[in-house]
Formats: structure tokens, C-alpha cells, sequence
């Protein structure tokens, strides 16, 4: 007799944290910012991703542009992880400059501060491949009336 089938995939705080990372994966604008997601538990993120010449400012240093993008991000799916039922939105985020990235890998590292009904607090902050703090930032995300299971993104790999 052959043994029975097991299903192997995740359920839980579990399957919520891989639909998440899915999610991540399948956003159009992560075709211009190639990055990996990892969500290590509810409440914390972890972004790896390159910093190339293509995001460098006329002084030779990464834009903003890709400071603000990795750092909400990570705060974002932070607080996103202790949320199973709806997509949150950054409703306000402040980032602070510490250093100019350079070409090489990064890593965006974040962290729910506080709330959890309708209103979250997380941060973030990038560190160079050197183990240097180059800005961190803190963002707030309120709940939105878009369903998580509703986005063809999100979904158990």
C-alpha cells in the first residue's frame, strides 16, 4: 500500500509570510529594482539587492529614489506580516541620509515598532556590503479595504 500524500505547504503565520513574499516578487516595479525579500518571521523583513551604476546620481552615489523604495519596503512588509486579511498603505515615512551607497550588494533590514488594529509603525535601514548604515527611516501604514487574497500575487509558492 502506498503511503499517503502529504501536503507539505505551509499554513498560518507561515503561508501568510510566503504569500507576502510572492506578492513582493510580482510587482512590476521590482523589474527595475531587482531585489529578494525574505520574511524571517511576523514583524520582520529582509531585502538583498545590488547597488549598480544604473541608480547613480550625476555625483556618482545611489539615488534617493532607491533609498526611500527599499527602506519603505521593508518597513512595509514588516508591518505587513501581522497582517493576514488586507494590504496596508504607507501613509508616512521619514528617511534619514547616513552615507552614500556605492556599487555592491545592500541589504534593507525591517522591524514593526508598534500597532496593531488599523494604524502600524515600522522601520528600516540599509547596510552596506561593508556592514555600514547608510539611511534608515521610519514609516506608518494604516489598513486599506483591499483584500490580500484578492491580489494574484499573493499566494502560498
Amino acid at each position: 500500500m502506498p503511503p499517503e500524500a502529504v501536503d507539505l505547504r505551509p499554513t498560518g503565520e507561515e503561508a501568510h509570510l510566503r504569500a507576502l513574499e510572492s506578492l513582493y516578487d510580482s510587482a512590476p516595479i521590482n523589474q527595475l529594482f531587482r531585489s529578494k525579500l525574505v520574511l524571517p518571521d511576523a514583524g520582520r523583513s529582509e531585502i538583498r539587492f545590488a547597488v549598480s551604476d544604473e541608480s547613480f546620481h550625476a555625483a556618482g552615489a545611489a539615488h534617493g529614489t532607491l533609498y526611500f523604495k527599499m527602506l519603505d519596503d521593508a518597513a512595509f512588509y514588516a508591518a505587513n506580516g501581522l497582517v493576514s486579511d488586507r494590504f496596508l498603505l504607507t501613509t508616512a515615512f521619514n528617511l534619514h541620509f547616513t552615507k552614500p551607497m556605492r556599487s555592491g550588494e545592500a541589504r534593507a533590514e525591517g522591524r514593526w515598532i508598534s500597532g496593531k488594529r488599523r494604524v502600524f509603525v515600522a522601520e528600516a535601514r540599509i547596510v552596506d556590503s561593508e556592514g555600514e548604515e547608510c539611511a534608515r527611516g521610519t514609516g506608518t501604514f494604516m489598513r486599506s479595504h483591499i483584500s490580500l487574497s484578492s491580489l494574484d500575487g499573493y499566494r502560498t509558492r
